[in-house]
């Protein structure tokens, strides 16, 4: 179902942790955790975590007592997740398996799960409502589906006001496709509006539609990002930014509540 190939993924282990590691990176998962538990009620969870690389959002799910399914087709990525799990002290509540998504359910059990992370996974792919109705199909009744994906529409601005280069900026209005710093690969560039609309197609309800990253992608200065105070307030910021219309229209990552379809019956 991707279009890259997983040694894309192994050999890129070691620069995907930096990544996380560093302020966005840490803004992405703390924003994604708290747009999610808007819609959570408190109860233990079974999680299935779609493409979920070396398991750093399956183990802060862990951690809260959640019960994890990490399914990702990359090996190292996965040696990578196993060892986090084990380190972190929740290997008993990570599941880790190997698996292209596109054989998701050979794997995973189908309506069982109460929640599905589908983060950073559709930039990978071509056909949109496949992938949703593949990564949708072992949701409970009821259940909810969290979707991440690069915001097609912060890339002119990211390049005109981060990088003042103007014509990159005019030049990704009607990209096919862009490319990813970490993994050198190329991926597709996805709105919220496509993506709500193949939701909707496929039955789900959107929920909630949320922006990560509103203004930190567009701050030059990186260095002062690792300032502690200055993340501080950052982080606050980007919290009070994440479902104020229009920010998340222009955040650098858009973030998609939907809830299962509701079978006939």
């Amino acid at each position: 179902m991707s279009n890259v190939t997983r040694d894309v993924f192994d050999d890129k282990v070691s620069a995907w942790r930096q990544w996380q590691d560093a302020p966005w990176g840490r803004l992405r998962y703390t924003l994604a955790e708290h747009n999610i538990a808007r819609h959570l009620d408190g109860r233990r969870l079974r999680i299935l975590d779609v493409a979920g690389g070396n398991g750093v959002e399956a183990v802060r799910y862990a951690a809260a007592g959640h019960q994890i399914t990490l399914v990702d087709y990359s090996p190292q990525m996965l040696v990578s997740a196993r060892s986090l799990a084990e380190s972190t002290g929740v290997a008993q509540r990570v599941t880790v398996i190997e698996s292209d998504v596109a054989k998701l359910g050979d794997v995973v059990e189908q309506g069982a799960y109460d929640l599905v992370l589908c983060h950073n996974l559709l930039p990978y792919v071509a056909d949109v409502e496949s992938t949703l109705s593949t990564v949708m199909a072992p949701l409970a009744e009821g259940g909810l589906l969290s979707i991440i994906a690069g915001n097609a529409h912060s890339e002119p601005l990211r390049a005109a006001i981060r990088d003042m280069d103007l014509t990159a900026a005019y030049e990704t209005l009607d990209a096919a496709e862009r490319f990813t710093h970490t993994f050198n690969t190329p991926v597709y560039p996805r709105t919220a509006d496509e993506v709500c609309t193949a939701l909707r197609r496929l039955g789900a309800g959107v929920l909630g539609h949320y922006g990560i990253r509103s203004v930190c992608d567009y701050i030059p200065d990186d260095e002062r990002k690792y300032d502690a105070s200055f993340f501080a307030e950052l982080e606050r910021l980007e919290i009070a930014l994440s479902d104020r219309m229009p920010f998340p229209l222009t955040a650098r990552l858009f973030h998609l509540i939907a809830s299962a379809p509701v079978t006939a019956g």
